[in-house]
This record gives C-alpha cells, sequence and structure tokens, in this order.
C-alpha cells in the first residue's frame, strides 16, 4: 500500500510541476528601498490574492498580472514597516518607487507557526516567540540541541549520564509533548526526538520560532506541549558561501559550512554541511566512566528553490544525518560492543529527510506539502541490543482564501507511521508484527479580523487514528493590539492529544538495569490549555526600546502516560494516569536595546507539573519549578568588537531514586550555567571569538550513576522477588542505574571559533 501512496504522490507532484501556465498579462515594475538604501530581495504581493513575487538583490522587481484594472499591491521587508500602494494598469507601469520606513523595535519579525502562513508577530493571534540565527551566536554550540538552553521556557534534557542523548522540554513537559518542525513540516519525531535532533547546520538556519501551549488544532499529535519551527535560509538571500568552525580545550571539533548556487536562471539551491567530532575520553568526576560520550556525526543539507511565474513557491530539501556515539566504562572500545564485560552504550544513527512545498497553477491559494523521512537505530546498552527502523510519510493539503475580514484556512492531511524493533513494542507471541499507523485528518480555521484592533481565530481539526479512532481537536484565540502597536493582549485555549510509543520517546526504558512494565495498553493523552499573553512596548526619547512579553499558561491533561519509578525501584512502570496531571505557571521575558550598543534579554519561568491521583499530589520527575534566562551584549561599532555574557538559572528537580534507602538526594540543588565570549569583526566577512563556557565549572555529583563500578549488577544480592537486598557493600540495595540525570557532567572549557562569510 505505501507504495502505490509513494508513486500517487510523485506522479500527482510531477503532474503538477509541468501544469500549463496562465497566461501573462501587463507588467509592472520598480525597486524597493528602505531610508533611500536598496532593500535586497523584497517581498511583493496583491492584495486579496495569493500572487506573490520577490525582487532582486538590488531591490528590483518585475511582475506580471491577469489584470488590466486597479490592483492594490502590498510591499513588504522584514524590520520595515508594510506598504500599500495602488497602480492602475492602463498599460505597462514602470519606474515605480518605493521607500520603506524602519520599524521602530525589534518585534515585527516575521512568523508562519501560529497559523500556517507570513504574518508579523504583533499582528498574530497566536503567541510566538522569535529567535534569529544571530541570537544564537553569542553562545555557540555544536547543535540546535544545545543552543535552545537559552530561550526561556525551553530545556534540553539529558536523558542518561552515559551516552548523553536527550529531548526538549516546553514548560516542564517532557521531550515527546514538544513537536519539531523544519520549515512548517513536521519531520522530527518519534525516534529522532531523543537520538536525530543533533546535526542540523546551523548555517543554514534563518529563525527559529516557539509556540508554548497545544498546537495539535493545526499540527496534530505530538504538539501537546507546543512546538519548535526551524526555519531554513531562503536560497536567494543566503551568503554564496559561509564558514563556521570552532574548537574547545576539551578536543571538540564543530564545522559547519553552507553555500547558495544556482542551477540555471530558475533554480536556486542551498548547501550544507556539519560534522561533529569529539575523541577524548575523559573522567573528571572519577566514577570511572566517559563524562560526555564520544561522537562523530556529519549531517548534509540541500534546498533547492525554483522561479515560477507570479512567484508561487516550489521548494524541495532534503537532509541525511549519520551519528556514531558511545558512552561508557574508560577502557570500553567497540570489540567490547553488546558484551557483557564492560558496560558500554554505544548508538549508531541513519537518518534521510525529504520535504517539498508546491502551490498549485491556481488563482486560488492552494499548496501541497510533502515529507518523508526514515531513521535506522542500531544501539547496545550494556548487552541489550535495541534494532529500530521507523519510516513517516507525511501530506498536507491546504487552501486559503481571503474575504472581507476574514481569513479562511482548510486542509486535508495524511500521516502514515511505520515502526519496528526488536522490543516487546512489537514482538508478540505471534512474532514480529511492525506497527503501522494511519493518521488522515481535516482542518479548518477562520482569522476573523473585527477592526484593526481586535480578531479572533477559530480552529476544528479532525483526525482517525487507525489504532485508536476519531479525535477532535478545536482552538480559539482571541487578540487586541493598540492602534500605536504598543501594546497587546492575547487570549487562548485548545485542546491537544498524543499517542505515545515509549521505546521511541523515552530512553531511559532501554538503559540501565530496571525493566520495562506496561500496567495496561496505552490509550492516547488528552489536554486542555489556557494562556493569556501580554505585551508591552516602550520607547525613550534617550534612544533606548523596553519590552516586555508576560505569559500565564494552565494545562490539564487526562490519560497521560508518565514512567513511573517508585513503585518497584528495578522497573519503569508506564501507565495511564488515572487522574489528572496539571501544567501551570507563569512566564517574562524582557528585552532591552540601546543606541550605545548594549541590548538584553533577561527571562524566568516559574511552573508547577504535578499529577493528582487517589488524592495525592506527586511533581513530575525531572521537571523544575523555576528556570531563568540572560543575554547581554555590548557591541563596540567603531573597533567591531562585541561581548556576550549568557546563562541559565534552574530551580530543584525531583529525581528518580532506586527505593527508599537510596541515600542520593531527592531533588536536585539550585545550578546554573554561564558563558562569556569575545567577537572581533574584521570588516564584512571575518570574525574571530571566543570564551569561556561553564565559567562555574558546575557539574552535578560523582554518584549520579548509580553504582557505576558494578554496571552488571554481579555483586547485588537480589530477594525471591527480585528486589535489591542491603548487604555490607550495598547497605542502599542500590542497583546499576545512569537514569539520575538533570545536567551536564562537562565543565568548565575555553572554546575558539572563526566565522567567514562572503556575499
Amino acid at each position: 500500500m505505501l507504495k502505490h501512496l509513494s508513486s500517487l504522490i510523485i506522479v500527482l507532484f510531477f503532474m503538477l510541476c509541468f501544469s500549463k501556465l496562465s497566461a501573462q498579462g501587463p507588467i509592472c515594475s520598480g525597486q524597493v528601498t528602505g531610508q533611500g538604501n536598496p532593500l535586497a530581495y523584497p517581498t511583493i504581493m496583491v492584495q486579496g490574492d495569493s500572487l506573490r513575487w520577490q525582487g532582486d538583490a538590488n531591490g528590483y522587481f518585475q511582475i506580471n498580472l491577469d489584470s488590466n484594472e486597479q490592483v492594490r499591491l502590498v510591499v513588504s521587508y522584514l524590520g520595515f514597516i508594510s506598504q500599500e500602494l495602488v497602480i492602475r494598469l492602463d498599460g505597462d507601469s514602470s519606474d515605480i518607487k518605493i521607500n520603506l520606513q524602519p520599524e521602530e523595535g525589534n518585534l515585527e519579525d516575521i512568523v508562519i507557526s501560529g497559523n500556517l502562513r507570513p504574518v508579523s508577530r504583533m499582528n498574530s493571534p497566536v503567541p510566538v516567540e522569535v529567535y534569529s540565527a544571530s541570537y544564537f551566536k553569542s553562545n555557540p554550540t555544536p547543535s540546535l540541541y544545545e543552543s535552545l538552553q537559552n530561550v526561556n521556557g525551553v530545556r534540553p534534557q539529558l536523558n542518561c549520564n552515559v551516552c548523553n542523548t536527550g529531548d526538549i522540554h516546553i514548560n516542564g513537559l517532557e521531550g515527546p509533548y514538544t513537536m519539531v518542525l523544519i520549515d512548517g513540516m513536521p519531520i522530527v519525531s518519534g525516534l529522532s526526538t531523543v537520538y536525530g535532533l543533533t546535526g542540523i547546520p546551523q548555517s543554514l538556519v534563518d529563525r527559529i520560532e516557539v509556540v508554548k501551549g497545544p498546537a495539535s488544532t493545526l499540527y496534530g499529535s505530538e504538539a501537546v506541549g507546543g512546538l519548535i519551527n526551524i526555519i531554513t535560509k531562503n536560497p536567494l538571500q543566503a551568503n554564496r558561501f559561509s564558514a563556521d568552525v570552532f574548537t574547545t580545550s576539551w578536543s571538540e571539533v564543530n564545522m559547519d559550512l553552507g553555500g547558495r548556487f544556482a542551477l540555471g536562471e530558475k533554480v536556486n539551491a542551498l548547501l550544507g554541511l556539519n560534522y561533529f567530532n569529539y575523541q577524548l575520553p575523559l573522567d573528571k568526576n572519577g566514577d570511572g566512566f566517559t563524562d560526555i560520550s564520544l561522537q562523530q556525526r556529519v549531517s548534509i543539507f540541500q534546498k533547492f528553490r525554483f522561479k515560477r511565474p507570479k512567484g508561487r513557491e516550489f521548494s524541495l530539501a532534503g537532509r541525511y544525518v549519520y551519528e556514531d556515539r558511545w558512552g561508557g566504562e574508560m577502557d570500553w572500545n567497540k570489540s567490547f560492543r553488546g558484551g557483557d564485560v564492560l558496560y558500554g552504550e554505544s548508538i549508531y544513527t541513519s537518518r534521510w529527510e525529504a520535504l517539498g512545498v508546491y502551490q498549485l497553477p491556481l488563482r486560488e491559494e492552494i499548496r501541497l506539502q510533502i515529507s518523508a523521512n526514515g531513521h535506522h537505530q542500531n544501539s547496545v546498552y550494556g548487552n541489550t541490543v535495541y534494532l529500530a527502523d521507523q519510516s513517516v510519510a507525511f501530506g498536507q493539503l491546504t487552501w486559503r482564501k481571503r474575504l472581507t475580514g476574514n481569513e479562511l484556512l482548510a486542509g486535508f492531511t495524511y500521516r502514515m507511521t511505520h515502526f519496528d524493533d526488536n522490543t516487546t513494542a512489537t514482538q508478540t507471541t505471534a512474532g514480529n508484527q511492525p506497527s503501522t499507523i494511519h493518521l488522515p485528518g481535516l482542518f479548518v480555521q477562520n482569522e476573523l479580523n473585527i477592526n484593526p484592533q481586535h480578531s479572533l481565530l477559530l480552529g476544528l481539526r479532525y483526525d482517525y487514528n487507525s489504532v485508536h479512532g476519531s479525535i477532535l481537536s478545536p482552538r480559539i484565540n482571541y487578540k487586541w493590539l493598540s492602534g500605536n502597536r504598543k501594546h497587546v493582549i492575547r487570549l487562548s485555549a485548545g485542546n491537544g492529544y498524543r499517542v505515545a510509543n515509549v521505546f521511541t520517546e523515552d530512553h531511559a526504558a532501554l538503559t540501565g538495569a530496571r525493566t520495562v512494565e506496561f500496567a495496561s495498553e496505552l490509550q492516547p493523552e488528552t489536554s486542555w490549555n489556557v494562556n493569556i499573553n501580554l505585551v508591552e512596548r516602550i520607547y525613550s526619547s534617550k534612544g533606548y526600546f523596553l519590552s516586555f512579553d508576560f505569559t500565564g499558561f494552565f494545562t490539564h491533561f487526562n490519560n497521560q502516560i508518565l514512567p513511573d519509578y517508585d513503585t518497584d525501584p528495578n522497573k519503569i512502570i508506564y501507565d495511564n494516569l488515572e487522574g489528572y496531571a496539571l501544567s501551570k505557571g507563569m512566564s517574562c521575558n524582557v528585552d532591552l536595546t540601546t543606541e550605545s550598543g548594549f541590548s538584553a534579554r533577561i527571562g524566568g519561568t516559574l511552573m508547577d507539573v504535578s499529577t493528582y491521583e487517589n488524592g495525592l499530589r506527586t511533581r513530575q520527575i525531572l521537571t523544575e519549578q523555576f528556570q531563568g534566562i540572560w543575554r547581554l551584549s555590548y557591541e563596540w561599532s567603531r573597533a567591531d568588537l562585541s561581548l556576550d555574557y549568557t546563562g541559565t538559572l534552574y530551580g530543584p528537580m525531583r529525581l528518580p531514586l532506586l527505593g527508599d534507602i537510596d541515600d542520593r538526594p531527592e531533588y536536585s540543588p539550585w545550578w546554573s550555567l554561564q558563558n562569556i565570549q569575545l567577537t572581533k569583526g574584521f570588516g564584512n566577512r571575518w570574525e574571530i571569538y571566543g570564551g569561556v563556557k561553564n565559567l562555574l565549572n558546575y557539574r552535578p555529583p560523582a554518584n549520579s550513576i548509580a553504582r557505576s563500578f558494578d554496571p552488571f549488577d554481579r555483586q547485588v544480592q537480589f530477594d525471591g522477588n527480585g528486589q535489591a537486598i542491603p548487604t555490607a557493600d550495598n547497605p542502599n540495595a542500590l542497583t546499576f542505574d545512569p537514569s539520575y540525570v538533570f545536567a551536564p557532567n562537562q565543565g568548565i572549557r575555553g572554546f575558539l571559533g572563526v566565522r567567514v562569510a562572503f556575499d
């Protein structure tokens, strides 16, 4: 069936590619400038229509229109106020001069994650946080996964002290509740949530958009806690060549290469390569295990953008990533892989992704999005072997219609997920039975612009899961924007759902000595969420800009699936919660920019994530009650120097213990990671940067890995029920367990790097 479906998609795709083009009408041409200077690649569109064009590197544009009558053009450029002008097409209209004025402040970023269309962040009824690529340069990291530690309310969570795999938490919710998108498509999910988040070349990232709270109405399952949308660069706007290479005093080497090139007049391409290497085993905490896993990773990303009449969209992209990582006892090598002589966790990851967007050659705005990915996992955890294959095919057809005061969006989606592994997830008494889940869905939403200050967004999604049946996901969003665009109030409510696959989403199910047990057949989780978002912008006559972005959130979960580490210290028990769970809290970001070159972002999130069952309230494991982030920067423009000081602060988290007499603390302490960087530029092409990471040299306790000296529990005594019992050399009845993890083991280190970019 999958083969036939793939063939049908390919045939449809190429039929659309070679469809006849619409007849060309009058020509309109001109130039777009900003404060008198040419603006590279401005966007020109016809109001109330789907037609969209892009100018060249000097702001010049030439467009063909179907109408011989009056049309209204909208000209926009990031960071400038959009301008509307009326053109009467009695004949050729040429040499039109359009001069845009800069937008005050820095909150007029263009976002798409809230409602699947480009819109000013201030105009979006859905609160979306935007982080440009330059934001992450203040604390360079070898992967986007680590970069996200500088985003308020988002935390990369390590899941294992040995192999250092992890996932991403939003507002304290576990990684499987976070959907990660590339260019708006659900590429990163399932196995890759744990194993495939690294290896996205940062040189190709234009910005990252973060939506906190359920987004299932538009994106379906997995978008329960929120989503992270990685927007790659437009091949027309990327550098012809860019390179970013840095190394650390721990002998880590990271290289990002990127470049654009043209294939004829109608095809522009973007190519990126990421390579990371770390091969120096270190054991500075003296537990006999590597402090961080050794890694070798290569990732290749290729994107094509095709020039089509009237600016209609057509792009194709692909990515391949291979990673070889291991951690374990210091004298482990690959000859011990899968054995019980020396303990090591070795993971081979091979993953490919393909995605494309095609706007149909119709007067109506109809887009086809398709993507597919395949993920192969070959891992060992001591003498436990984990082999898994996952493939996902996704298609989405959307129709957008602009009417007076209304923005209608409707779509049909289909996702097929095929999963096979060597665990109880697919092994039955009848033999191996891979899981194949079909998930067709329909969604519709309407954004009602009541007046320039008030807008209301209503949406509803229906999915049919081939295993669990029908699922509905509604949402409502209200926005009030003041006339001077300095104050915004947003109210939202929505529903989310998630269908869990434990072995692809929770690394703890595989590592250590604990066995996995399912108390019952897992049912889909559902959640209801309400948010309030307030934005205040202040402009000073003294030349500074200040903004406050406050959000209060509340989410109620039914059927929540959480690992139970407490009932039996030798097991991880998975079951649907009989009661309910709550995630509630508030967050605030404060942004300051000044004419003197100083800028700052300071943020904090206060949260409570707990379960309520049988009259008892229990805090969720590995969830902090407070997170703080800061980024302080100062730029000396005359010397082309900049100084960045970044950091994170985390409150105590409840940790998984091995029974009542485990003598390790149940809660982690307050801890902080702080970094400093100095950057020197040489003209518009070269930069040299360097600094220190983890200034405070913070590391978790050396006993985070329980009984690291006996990883196969050879010296542990068990009773008739399989429970560890206290003995003279094991008074706390511990077994080997690396799941007591809340912070990376990597201490203070220096780094030095160089960047180069050619236009």
